[in-house]
């Protein structure tokens, strides 16, 4: 259970690969589909391109981005290189065939791309291409040195530190021989890992360069998300930036302590911007929360043992910043900009008057200036500048997302992707203003879907902020169905938020869409509970250690105010639905609505947190939320609320009809809590349905089971609230 940035989630949606071989030489392109309605529906959905990763020449004029279409009839995505000018005209995409290229970047005039795990160029128009590399493995990402020179290129190593390899008598064994903790994460087992690679750029193309952590056996980027913007180039071309755990099995499982490096190329020595060249890091029990132990002291936290990723360097190469969490074990901690001067060692965290937390950044080259960066406060994520003098300004107030952020026309203006509730993807250009902010221009660029969204009807969004049992307002998303007619009463779902400390921001999924939501009929209520960031770092913290206290008080103190003073909303057919953290909040909720709701969906959530403490393979994250392992004795105070809070301790008190969703690759929380779920229903007697993945992880990444899951989805709905 952990918050994702939206670069990180079109990335993750770009893996998505065919099961079926007959099908590769499909091309799968932009889909002009014609609606029967004006009401969205999960075709619709999956019908439309996503927008990926994009930057701007030069000179400003053109940008190159990544486009992702997916066929359903197929059930497989192709990733397309797609090409806009600065001013929205000659928008074309510049692949032709039918294999996925991605990756696209500006490289001497050129744009070089990805395919078939090799590194390639074209001219803008997508002619004259070329195969510019011959590496022995794959390259899963790279980046070029800023004088052209030489190349960062990303390949996976076999790794059996802690799954052993099998004898080489035995080929066909599937058995696997386990010796120490984080041998699976996220959707895989761990037997390989990722290294960064520098090789020379010559005219005889690239080849195998050398390994920067060679023998060490740790990844880079970091499992399970981090890409290529985990390392950087300096501006002179003569060190790399890099970001790294070095830690394996228990130590990593139970600590989120990543660290910045600088490599010299020259030298090939490697000096770490965290921590001093004899730091050690204190001993730890790892059955216990790290936030109570030595490692997060006072006196400790200036060696940066949280979180530590993405560097970039200044553009005069005198700095490099990253963000910064600051404790060991809380993957959830505020994001802090931390500034370190490279010529006298020196660290700053500039962005203190932000009480939240910064998702992505970019130096600026402006005297104005010194860092843009984007964050999320009271439900959005919106753009903000800081100078030298460390005067914070946000740029952009809408009610919208924003996501990626780059450098263009010199520096004069950024190049941005915003969506929304009733909005996917889009590119825009950003000009800002930090003297006169209510002056910043934002330019929509792409119009990927408005072929699309033309057809369809608009849901309405409103804020609401709704008084808490402890007395504090709550900031409250409301979504009414297109069409809305303020007479009639409407079905309406409790939307319950994962993390559990991500943002009810104004994102855009194609799982979790409220616009389909609000087109299938159904009123939604998304509250910003305790435990969300946007809200100051003290409403942030009131989750951990009370997974069942305050926050639930706050979802029932939502869906109660819309029942009782929204006129629209039926009190007598409400649902409860969500995913993750939100899905142990509908187990909760089953045993504790008080018969508020007629119907629940819980998709990859915690149901018996003793046997989740040991299953989710990133124990960090339970030691914090939980404070210790189930069997100390005696109990701390929270992790004794915690265990016994545990929703599968209340199944006696279910009496609603349940809707239990997993996939048996997600390996953060196990297939067998959705199954426990479901048996325990079945076992009661309650209409209880389980819909399960074989083949999917913690989201739902394949378009045919990401039909069958919104079906299913709003067939149970129908079936219970209409």
């Amino acid at each position: 259970m952990k918050r994702f940035s939206i670069p990180v989630l079109l990335m993750g949606l770009a893996l998505l690969s065919s099961p079926v071989k007959a099908e590769d030489n499909v091309k799968i392109g932009k889909q002009n589909i014609k609606l029967n309605s004006n009401l969205m529906t999960p075709e619709a959905l999956w019908a439309m391109g996503r927008v990926g990763a994009a930057e701007a020449s030069a000179d400003g004029k053109q940008i190159v981005y990544q486009i992702g279409y997916y066929s359903v009839k197929a059930n497989k995505s192709q990733q397309k290189i797609a090409i806009i000018n600065a001013d929205g005209t000659g928008n074309t995409t510049l692949t032709t065939g039918s294999k996925s290229e991605t990756d696209p970047t500006w490289y001497q005039g050129k744009i070089a791309f990805l395919s078939g795990g090799q590194l390639w160029t074209m001219n803008p128009d997508g002619s004259d291409r070329k195969q510019i590399s011959k590496t022995s493995k794959a390259i899963e990402g790279f980046k070029f040195s800023p004088d052209g020179k030489k190349v960062i290129l990303l390949h996976s190593l076999e790794f059996h530190e802690i799954i052993k390899k099998n004898p080489d008598d035995l080929p066909k064994a599937s058995g696997r021989l386990v010796t120490d903790l984080m041998y699976r994460h996220w959707d895989h087992y761990v037997e390989s890992i990722q290294h960064p690679f520098v090789a020379d750029v010559t005219e005889d193309g690239i080849k195998d360069g050398i390994d920067i952590l060679e023998g060490e056996p740790y990844e880079c980027p970091m499992e399970p998300f981090g890409g290529i913007e985990q390392l950087a180039w300096a501006p002179d071309s003569k060190s790399i930036a890099y970001t790294c755990r070095k830690k394996t099995g228990l130590e990593y499982s139970i600590s989120t302590d990543s660290d910045i490096y600088l490599y010299n190329i020259g030298t090939r020595e490697t000096k770490n911007l965290c921590k001093p060249a004899d730091y050690q890091a204190p001993e730890v029990d790892p059955t216990k929360s790290l936030k109570y132990q030595s490692v997060n002291a006072k006196e400790n936290l200036k060696n940066n043992v949280g979180y530590d990723q993405n560097p970039k360097f200044s553009p005069d190469g005198k700095y490099v910043a990253w963000t910064s969490m600051e404790h060991d074990g809380y993957e959830s901690d505020r994001n802090r900009l931390c500034v370190y001067n490279l010529a006298t060692g020196e660290k700053k965290y500039v962005t203190e008057s932000f009480d939240s937390g910064v998702d992505d950044f970019v130096w600026s080259d402006s005297k104005d200036v010194m860092i843009y960066f984007i964050g999320v406060w009271h439900a959005t994520v919106n753009l903000y500048a800081i100078n030298w003098k460390g005067e914070l300004k946000q740029l952009t107030n809408t009610w919208d997302d924003f996501g990626q952020i780059h450098l263009m026309n010199n520096g004069k203006q950024l190049l941005m992707e915003r969506h929304n509730y009733t909005s996917p993807a889009d590119l825009y250009i950003v000009t800002p203003n930090f003297k006169k902010p209510e002056k910043t221009l934002t330019t929509q660029l792409t119009f990927e879907n408005k072929h699309i969204l033309d057809q369809l009807a608009k849901p309405t969004v409103q804020q609401r902020w709704v008084k808490t049992t402890d007395g504090k307002e709550m900031l409250t998303w409301i979504i009414l169905p297109p069409n809305f007619d303020e007479t009639k009463k409407y079905p309406t779902l409790l939307f319950c938020e994962g993390g559990p400390q991500s943002p009810v921001s104004q994102f855009w999924s194609y799982r979790w869409n409220f616009m389909i939501m609000a087109s299938q009929g159904y009123v939604v209520v998304a509250p910003n509970r305790r435990g969300l960031p946007g809200f100051g770092q003290e409403w942030l913290e009131e989750i951990s250690g009370d997974w069942t206290g305050q926050c639930i008080n706050d979802y029932l103190s939502a869906i109660d105010d819309a029942a009782n003073n929204l006129p629209y909303v039926d009190k007598d057919h409400l649902g409860a639905v969500g995913a993750s953290f939100g899905g142990f909040s509908v187990y909760y909720l089953a045993g504790h609505h008080d018969k508020r709701f007629k119907a629940f969906i819980s998709h990859d959530g915690a149901f018996n947190l003793a046997a989740m403490y040991l299953e989710t393979e990133e124990n960090w994250f339970s030691n914090w939320e939980y404070d210790e392992a189930y069997w100390h004795r005696p109990q701390l105070p929270n992790a004794k609320k915690t265990y016994h809070n545990s929703p599968h301790k209340f199944v006696e008190k279910w009496d609603t009809p349940i809707l239990v969703i997993h996939g048996e690759k997600d390996y953060r929380i196990n297939a067998t809590q959705g199954m426990a779920a479901f048996n325990a229903a079945r076992m009661k007697g309650l209409p209880a349905e389980l819909l399960i993945f074989p083949d999917e992880n913690h989201w739902v990444l394949k378009p045919q089971n990401g039909v069958l899951w919104q079906r299913t989805f709003f067939n149970w709905l129908d079936r219970w609230l209409k």
